[in-house]
């Protein structure tokens, strides 16, 4: 009998927990945290900083309730932390009853705090498919990067041999001119370092043209291109696992034309069967 009531809890608990309008409060709740924790950052607020301790507190019991309901769907308890965000709420979550009180842990604790605002990611499926999209795009965009960096020494190294006498500010030597380089990159006053140096090299256009030309058109174009590409991906599985857009839809159809497959397969052995009967009487 008490197992048979522990199913019904559990039952519900999971209707709660798939609820769209608890899902819903729990994303405001999220929000409103956010708000809480940025207007700490006022010195307006300080004669109010009781109101939004006592905030705080109901933010992280309303937390530790909203999580205990999630770890109560589970059908098993370790079932909860074979996900992985599971695990990252929890974490926050747990890490928010770290009181403020002592110097040692007022840090941590403030941190946690801040990452909270981070568990929309693991609300909103759609904000887990941009989040994954970018895990899973961060290995080919390191290659990218790599290549992004010896370019970037090429160019600080022949920038520091030809323009340091122009300007050591800039030029001194290849750390200073890779900082330069990432100051031109993003088109931040670029114009000025190079009408300095054409003063004394006319031709030194051709230097920050060509080196314009592949990191904002070439690098950042493959940059877009590998998310872009990583993207498509996980909306693809997004999709499928959801049982909506192109991708179920030619799942259903691969089904439906592979079971077709194998019903023409048996008539097909059927009938080959019934021909041989046939043949032999």
């Amino acid at each position: 009998m008490e197992r048979a009531d522990y199913r019904v809890w559990q039952d519900k608990f999971e209707r709660l927990r798939s609820n769209k309008v608890f899902e819903t409060v729990v994303i405001a709740i999220i929000l409103f945290s956010a708000l809480v924790i940025g207007a700490k950052t006022y010195d307006e607020v300080v004669p109010y900083s009781g109101l939004i301790d006592v905030l705080d507190y109901a933010i992280t019991l309303f937390f530790i309730v909203e999580l205990t309901i999630r770890i109560a769907a589970e059908r098993r308890f370790r079932d909860f932390f074979k996900n992985g965000w599971n695990i990252f709420d929890f974490i926050i979550v747990v890490g928010s009853l770290i009181p403020v009180d002592s110097a040692e842990s007022m840090l941590l604790a403030r941190l946690l705090r801040i990452f909270r605002v981070l568990r929309l990611v693991s609300i909103v499926p759609e904000l887990r498919v941009l989040m994954g999209a970018f895990l899973k795009a961060l290995p080919k965009m390191a290659y990218v990067a790599l290549f992004m960096f010896i370019i970037f020494y090429i160019y600080g190294a022949a920038g520091s041999l030809f323009f340091r006498e122009v300007n050591p500010f800039y030029w001194e030597n290849v750390a200073v001119a890779m900082l330069t380089l990432f100051r031109i990159a993003t088109f931040e006053s670029w114009t000025s370092i190079m009408y300095e140096t054409m003063e004394v090299y006319p031709l030194s256009w051709i230097y920050y043209l060509s080196f314009i030309f592949f990191s904002a058109f070439i690098f950042l174009n493959m940059m877009i291109g590998i998310v872009l590409d990583v993207m498509q991906k996980e909306s693809s599985a997004f999709d499928k696992e959801q049982g909506v857009g192109e991708s179920a839809d030619l799942d259903a159809i691969k089904d439906h034309v592979a079971g077709l497959h194998e019903k023409m397969d048996h008539l097909t052995a059927h009938i080959n069967q019934l021909t041989e009967q046939q043949r032999k009487s």
